[in-house]
């Protein structure tokens, strides 16, 4: 079962312990903070004039950095890459919801590896790798987790009574549902914050994960001094396609309140170096910055061109600062390619621990590069590639860049294949950034490289495991989480529609009698719920208006199992909200 690590990991993992688990003042600590949605030009050290980022500018400064770093153009791709050192292909998670989003529990993360060698380990926001055991963060490594549900809020993994706040949200603390006072942000910071106090006063290393929502979307409910602050500048200029009118106002209004939510977390990294300072231990803390993928509007991304979702190069390429003051010298930029993938392998290897045995690592340790060594760096290549659909194909929507040269084909994230032939597109990225010239046809023996070393990669992440991208199943029924609470996010077959029709794909951990609660919207008309599972149908009327069903005593057997519930209201049937599974 894919609760159950294999033999080899569990090898590593006690190699790893009885080696390492002590802590040293040596040792650095670690800070990773990684922004949502936020693009490579939302900074002033990258070259924005209107939106202000002092806190991250005088970091970036501070630190040394890798000229040309990668991410994925989604975000649950690029967290299961930062979390593995692998390719998400082999990690299970794909794209971004539906049930492409979690990440199989037999991967070996980060957290799990610094845990295991003595480390504090905590995670304050977006984890977005899976809600359910065995795949939550608190499954994978991390002893303190302060986090939302899904990819976001105001999304439908959220409890329906958080009702889309941003301000005072209702998040999950260790697994347990927790009403929180502040701005999300503020709330995630402060969490930190006092995870470092506790940990420095028990006089442990701490690797602290700070991965925000914002600016993510939506964008009802963001810091309103800043929002008004941002109205007063001249934000059409950050704008690539300047719409007319009604709409040129809306957009504008939207940028407001995306930069609001950038500098407000460019106020807490701030107040968290602050903090470092205050307790002494800023010189031996790796802190490292980056952001998930590229910019959530058409807005200013430098010389580059694309955003969010795009494999042009503003929709897939980060920052990556990295200061260390007992290591790094300020300024000092590796020119070599890197991505996501090299952050695990990097992390570890500042903290001198051993990467866990017998785990093939995609990445490889960039400290050397960020220390200014001479190292031996043999040529490789990135390999990008995402787009929705329960499992890859071949070609679609990707990208691969060399020390030079840069395959893609763009043929869109949001669909799940591509009518006709791939129409490539080749750039000489030294000479050409912003991605202008197509060189496919003047270049033909590049192309056929490229194209062959992708071949090759996509064959190879495809066959990590048997069944590679079949999704993890969630347990239900187990010690560890009881009851489980099963959103849209995970479903298969459904969309976030409101009337969308979907199932869960689940582990039926412990036989028994189990009680399971529908939630939906209410509607004026009575109707009926059906209720499928582990081959046991039930039924039950709903009176007008409800908004709950429980079905109580459901006899289940232990094992793989679907569940799939049915609202009916006369001609119109219609998926519901969530499902609560409690082990009695």
């Amino acid at each position: 079962m894919s609760f159950v690590r294999t033999a080899l990991s569990l090898v590593a993992f006690a190699y790893l312990f009885v080696t390492n688990n002590a802590y040293s003042a040596e040792r650095p600590n670690v800070v990773l903070v990684m922004t949502d949605d936020q693009g490579i030009g939302d900074f002033g050290a990258t070259g924005n004039k209107v939106i202000e980022t002092p806190n991250i500018d005088a970091l970036s400064k501070r630190s040394a950095s890798m000229k040309t770093f990668y991410v994925s153009p989604v975000c649950s791709p690029t967290r299961a890459c930062l979390m593995t050192g692998r390719y998400n292909y082999r990690t299970r998670c794909i794209d971004t919801y539906l049930g492409r989003s979690m990440m199989e529990s037999e991967e070996v993360t980060v957290a799990e590896t610094l845990a295991a060698s003595g480390y504090a380990t905590g995670i304050f926001g977006k984890w977005h790798l899976g809600d359910n055991y065995p795949l939550r963060a608190i499954d994978q490594g991390f002893d303190e987790a302060l986090v939302l549900r899904g990819g976001g809020l105001a999304q439908p993994s959220e409890p329906r009574e958080n009702n889309r706040r941003y301000t005072d949200p209702i998040l999950f603390h260790n697994g347990k549902q927790v009403q929180t006072k502040g701005y999300c942000t503020d709330v995630y910071f402060d969490a930190a914050m006092n995870f470092i106090d506790k940990i420095h006063k028990e006089e442990r290393n701490f690797f602290v994960y700070l991965p925000t929502n914002a600016p993510h979307g939506p964008y009802h409910d963001v810091p309103e001094d800043l929002r008004e602050h941002y109205m007063t500048k001249d934000l059409a200029s950050l704008m690539i396609r300047k719409p007319k009118g009604q709409r040129l106002t809306a957009e504008i209004d939207k940028l407001a309140r995306i930069a609001a939510m950038i500098t407000n977390v460019d106020q807490n990294v701030g107040r968290l170096l602050k903090k470092l300072d205050r307790l002494g231990l800023t010189e031996n803390t790796v802190v490292i910055f980056l952001v998930d993928n590229g910019p959530n509007t058409m807005r200013y991304v430098g010389n580059k061109r694309g955003m969010k979702s795009h494999v042009h190069e503003g929709g897939v390429r980060a920052p990556l600062w990295v200061q260390w003051p007992a290591q790094l010298k300020p300024g000092q930029t590796g020119t070599e390619i890197a991505a996501h993938i090299d952050l695990m392998p990097t992390i570890l290897d500042a903290c001198g621990v051993k990467p866990p045995s017998g785990v093939k690592l995609d990445g490889r340790s960039l400290l050397p590069l960020l220390k200014g060594e001479r190292v031996a760096w043999p040529d490789r290549s990135i390999i990008i590639q995402s787009h929705r659909g329960n499992k890859p194909t071949r070609y679609h929507h990707f990208m691969i860049r060399d020390a030079r040269w840069k395959l893609l084909h763009a043929s869109g994230f949001g669909r799940e294949n591509f009518p006709g032939q791939p129409r490539f597109e080749l750039y000489d990225i030294l000479n050409d950034p912003r991605e202008s010239k197509n060189q496919v046809d003047d270049q033909p023996e590049v192309f056929a490289r490229l194209k062959k070393e992708y071949d090759s990669w996509f064959d190879d992440v495809s066959s990590t495991r048997p069944n590679n991208y079949a999704p993890p199943r969630i347990h239900v029924g187990s010690p560890h989480e009881n009851p489980s609470v099963l959103t849209r996010q995970d479903w298969r077959g459904g969309t976030w529609a409101r009337d969308s029709i979907g199932h869960w794909e689940l582990h039926v951990a412990t036989a028994g009698n189990y009680d399971i609660r529908l939630e939906f919207d209410a509607n004026p008309t009575k109707g009926s719920a059906e209720l499928k599972i582990a081959g046991v149908t039930k039924n039950s009327e709903l009176a007008a208006g409800a908004k709950t069903v429980e079905f109580k005593g459901v006899r289940l057997s232990a094992g793989d199992t679907q569940l799939r519930s049915v609202l009916s209201h006369k001609d119109k049937t219609r998926g519901v909200y969530q499902v609560v599974v409690t082990r009695r």
